[in-house]
């Protein structure tokens, strides 16, 4: 558990969280990332973290849902960016996959580039776009609103 400031505090989820965080990760963001972040309740740890304040969901970050080693699917609401929220999720997330045994993570679809490049040093893999999500991403919107 990591507290910042004014309240917010980054933890583990819980699965009998799993629907209150599978309505707002649908309501913030998208069906298929929470379609993808329940995957993350099969693990053991739990391999999904969540950012609150007064018992308030502000952020998620998963990992090891996707694909092994993958980072994401991750979001923290519009109106609670840039106050350190996101960079405490994902520092969450590369030490849980590093207890896994990983040196290195995957995102497998990137939006703020600048962010994880700033954070955690990213590289792009050049090549790698699309990936593994192919013709889905045109399908399925990944985002709604973040």
């Amino acid at each position: 558990m990591e507290k910042l400031g004014k309240g917010i505090l980054v933890r583990r989820a819980n699965s009998f969280e799993q629907t209150a965080i599978r309505k707002f990760v649908e309501k913030n963001f998208s069906v298929g990332w929470a379609d993808e972040i329940s995957v993350a309740y099969a693990r053991l740890p739990v391999t999904l973290f969540v950012a609150t304040k007064s018992a308030k969901l502000l952020g998620f970050v998963a990992y090891e849902c996707t694909r092994r080693g993958f980072l994401g699917p991750m979001g923290v609401v519009k109106k609670v960016r840039e106050k350190g929220i996101g960079k405490a999720l994902l520092l969450s997330a590369m030490w849980g996959m590093y207890e896994l045994g990983y040196v290195y993570g995957i995102i497998g679809g990137v939006g703020p580039v600048e962010f994880y490049r700033k954070t955690v040093g990213a590289v792009e893999i050049e090549g790698s776009s699309p990936g593994i999500y192919g013709d889905i991403l045109r399908a399925v919107p990944r985002t709604r609103g973040g």
